[in-house]
């Protein structure tokens, strides 16, 4: 049962630290809740990198959390809340660190997900539980905190702000190149996470939307040595001269050159999320995770999903057989996407760009 509010809470505080792709989906719900309750005082807590991202949004409060400082940034947290009451707590993220926060923050409210949802126990930091939903988008699964509140309206906007700065330093990086093309080769990096496609395929489609479309590309990811060792690995399997970018971007400058390109390529990814939230068409690249949790919102019909094969192929089983959101760790699994299913992709989104 929903959530019955006469009057607009008066202040509500969305806790959810991490990671870049959930943040960036956690926006369009911020979005819904400053439309329909204007006058709610809302505070966000989030990590210190994912708020380089969001914290220029405008009209609310950001408390940053570091977690790499551990305890000494929860007793942090804890002088910055200890003398506040929130009417209305979102806990958004199931994890237990963001729950060990949950305990620090005062209010009579504290939402959280459903007992199956909710993993690593957040529902026993809460007291009230979203209801249980099944298959869902986590962006649609965000959206059953506002639905709860008693919130109908679902605004499917992010508007993030892109400063100045950063659009002027993609301008430096890209000069007069306007046609282009993104690939963000890399996943993040976690034990038993093979997400990344082969470095070989990603040199063929610079080949090819140079060839076809005259396009150049450009290599965007973050400043791991296994990114940038990676990208460089792109770099010397084609004969095609790109544009390297990736460990050079803060989050800011990869929003505005993703703003800028034609078209994305990438794996399931926090850089797709990011691509989708300012409307550049992201083609998605899923085989170990299902697009249809994790893909990039509003270009779900652009992902090459290889996922229910992927799924057969380890588990002898269809995709509704198995829990929603199970992961193939297997390395083996992005080998189901064939250099041709993405070129299709790419000719449905380039194609109608090229004037003849």
């Amino acid at each position: 049962m929903a959530l019955d509010f006469s009057t607009p809470p008066k202040s509500l505080c969305i806790l959810r630290l991490s990671a870049i792709g959930d943040v960036t989906n956690i926006v369009p719900v911020v979005r819904s809740i400053q439309n329909f309750w204007p006058q709610t005082a809302i505070t966000w807590i989030v990590g210190k990198t994912e708020h380089t991202l969001v914290g220029d949004i405008p009209g609310i409060e950001f408390l940053i959390f570091d977690k790499t400082k551990g305890l000494s940034e929860y007793l942090r947290l804890h002088q910055q809340v200890k003398n506040r009451r929130y009417d209305v707590l979102l806990h958004m993220q199931a994890s237990i660190r963001a729950s060990f926060a949950c305990l620090l923050i005062p209010s009579p409210i504290k939402l959280g997900f459903d007992i199956s949802r909710g993993k690593n126990l957040q529902w026993l930091f809460t007291n009230y539980r979203i209801p249980k939903t099944n298959r869902q988008h986590v962006l649609d699964g965000f959206f059953e905190y506002t639905k709860f509140l008693g919130i109908s309206d679902e605004l499917i906007n992010w508007d993030i702000p892109v400063p100045d700065d950063a659009c002027k330093k993609a301008d430096q990086w890209l000069g007069k190149n306007n046609f282009f093309i993104v690939i963000n080769p890399s996943s993040s990096i976690r034990a038993r996470n093979w997400r990344n496609w082969d470095a070989t395929n990603y040199a063929r489609l610079t080949e090819y939307v140079a060839n076809k479309y005259g396009a150049t590309t450009v290599l965007t990811g973050g400043p791991s040595a296994a990114e940038k060792t990676f990208a460089e690995t792109i770099e010397d399997k084609t004969n095609i001269n790109v544009l390297n970018l990736v460990g050079k971007t803060n989050l800011k400058e990869l929003m505005a050159v993703l703003q800028k390109a034609s078209l994305v390529v990438s794996p399931d990814t926090g850089p797709a999320h990011i691509a989708n939230a300012v409307n550049t068409p992201v083609i998605g690249l899923y085989a170990s995770s299902n697009p249809e949790r994790t893909g990039p919102y509003n270009y779900r019909h652009l992902t090459v999903n290889r996922y229910p094969e992927a799924i057969k192929r380890e588990f002898g089983k269809d995709v509704n057989e198995v829990p929603w959101g199970k992961r193939v760790r297997n390395p083996d699994a992005m080998n189901l996407i064939f250099f041709d299913d993405v070129a299709r992709n790419i000719d449905q989104v380039l194609g109608p760009k090229i004037i003849i």
